[in-house]
């Protein structure tokens, strides 16, 4: 049963207040710990390669509707939304797609969008069997029905839906909320990392979706004192149009100027507020990014295991997939990281540890490898007295193995990601003569950017779009023909012409008539930065 709003405030102030008492940071550390957040940030992030892959991909799957439906009067566009457009994904990330094949927003029926992912399906299987994709796999059970499908000469694994308006329209949005100020980007980012370590950002294991982290985290900038984010309501004046909000965003650009928080105090200060309200939930509780606030909710007379409200159709939330089962589990990756977040800033762990124990294995060996944590500091195993909490740290990774098969097993142990330690593969492509990319200002051949595209980016963007290796807009469709267009390549086992390769490897040659198969995006091969060159 839910509390009234009234009550439920009142507990939240009072729980957040004792959480803060009881963990206050030592000053001393924070610039520590913003350097090694800053650090895991850094080397995390996709390079200019896994940009380019992926606005390749979705100009390849604008060719492959155009195969599929060419004799339609309606031909879709597949428009890329989620953590891509978002600017919130890293080399591993999967590509979301949708196929709109209305321009009008008339509403597709879920029977319909099913018949369109099996039409689809069909498609792809033979190119499976080509060996260009893999893994190809329709979900039509699931609330939004998607087809799955994995490149192989990249290894994107490509979300496929369709008419997901929803998807796309939230996406640009929270593009557009992240210009407000660089702290929800980069602490968005850091939080998806820390929850994809922890194994805690997976809907289908009933654990929290990449959307409920990256609101939970407006929600954190909305409440702080003084606020970094203003409440969504407030850009939806003129509606929830991409066009109209970003026309909103130069009342908002200096926001939160006044809140000198770091990421690093930040980031702690969420996952306190989140450890304080653990037990608020079942009351009721919700974080409303709309308002800007907490609020007291039910969903059809039943209140979530966790509550974050959509903040386009606030009917919904989108927390709905979380179970109660698994919100302890949750809530141990939670309090067990805040104990790590604490033997660091009492000097018991250095930065190198930190960044392992919250981000994952592979995240401490960029760090030593790139070199950007404190490698000075002493590491000393941690006390639980010293930390102040009568919960041990996690056992190291030997104590593990050993242990292995105990009763008493941790159920959020870090997730070791295969991050490459640097991005090197480069598709190599032919538009006629030799090497070729993509065009700066290209955005993948698609409609979905056409509230920024054919107008002039404004100030917020410019600058956000000058630090990133391309500019965001539109693709022209030219190029990669598929096989309806002789010689340029492709599908279903023609041969692609080899542009010679200046490194050694399988497709090396001193010749420019190299021949070898070509999957869906063309095969991928190691080159030396130093030593490859487009021209």
């Amino acid at each position: 049963m839910a509390l009234r709003l009234k009550v439920l405030s009142k507990k939240v102030q009072k729980f957040e207040r004792r959480g803060m008492q009881n963990c206050k940071l030592n000053p001393e550390r924070v610039p520590a710990l913003e350097a090694t957040l800053n650090g895991v940030f850094d080397v995390s992030r996709p390079k200019p390669h896994d940009y380019d892959v992926r606005k390749d991909l979705v100009r390849i799957f604008n060719e492959i509707s155009r195969e599929i439906f060419g004799k339609s009067t309606d031909i879709p566009v597949v428009e890329e939304f989620g953590s891509f457009v978002m600017d919130l994904f890293n080399a591993k990330s999967d590509l979301d797609l949708s196929f709109n094949f209305t321009q009008s927003g008339v509403q597709i029926t879920r029977e319909k969008k099913i018949q369109m992912l099996r039409k689809l399906a069909k498609k792809f299987y033979a190119l499976q069997s080509g060996g260009h994709v893999y893994g190809v796999h329709p979900i039509t059970t699931a609330k939004v029905p998607i087809l799955k499908v994995v490149d192989r000469g990249t290894g994107v694994e490509c979300d496929i839906s369709i008419e997901n308006r929803d998807g796309i329209l939230k996406s640009q949005l929270i593009r557009i909320f992240c210009s407000i100020d660089e702290r929800f980007r980069k602490l968005s980012f850091l939080m998806k990392t820390w929850a994809k370590a922890q194994k805690i950002n997976s809907s289908k294991d009933g654990t929290l979706n990449s959307l409920s982290i990256i609101l939970l985290v407006a929600f954190h900038l909305q409440t702080r004192n003084p606020p970094i984010l203003p409440p969504f309501s407030a850009l939806f004046k003129d509606g929830t149009d991409p066009a109209s909000v970003a026309k909103l965003l130069s009342n908002f650009v200096n926001y939160g100027k006044s809140n000198k928080e770091s990421v690093a105090e930040l980031l702690v200060s969420l996952l306190m507020k989140l450890s304080s309200v653990e037990k608020l939930w079942p009351k009721g509780l919700c974080a409303s990014v709309y308002e800007g606030s907490w609020t007291s909710k039910t969903w059809a007379s039943k209140v979530g295991a966790i509550s974050v409200e959509d903040f386009t159709d606030r009917s919904q939330n989108v927390s709905r997939a979380v179970a109660a089962p698994e919100v302890k589990v949750i809530y141990e990756c939670i309090h067990q990281s805040i104990r790590h977040l604490f033997a660091f800033m009492d000097g018991q762990i250095d930065g190198f540890k930190l960044g392992e124990l919250l981000f994952g294995q592979v995240a401490k060996q960029l760090l030593v490898s790139a070199g950007v944590a404190n490698s000075k500091m002493k590491v000393v195993t941690p006390s639980v007295g010293a930390v102040n909490t009568n919960r041990a740290l996690p056992p190291s990774n030997t104590q593990l193995a050993q242990a292995k098969g105990a009763q008493n097993k941790i159920h959020c142990q870090k997730r070791e990601h295969e991050w490459p330690a640097d991005s090197t593969l480069t598709k190599k492509m032919r538009y006629g003569d030799g090497w070729s990319r993509t065009l700066p200002g290209s955005w993948g051949g698609t409609s979905s950017a056409n509230w920024v595209a054919g107008q002039q980016l404004p100030h917020f963007e410019l600058e956000q779009a000058q630090k990133r290796p391309e500019h965001w807009g539109i693709l022209p469709n030219t190029g990669w023909g598929g096989t309806q267009q002789p010689n340029a390549g492709g599908w279903n086992g023609t041969w692609q012409t080899q542009a010679p390769s200046y490194h050694a490897g399988p497709y090396s040659s001193s010749s420019s008539n190299q021949l070898f198969p070509a999957s869906l995006r063309l095969h991928s091969v190691q080159t030396n930065p130093s030593t490859f060159r487009t021209s």
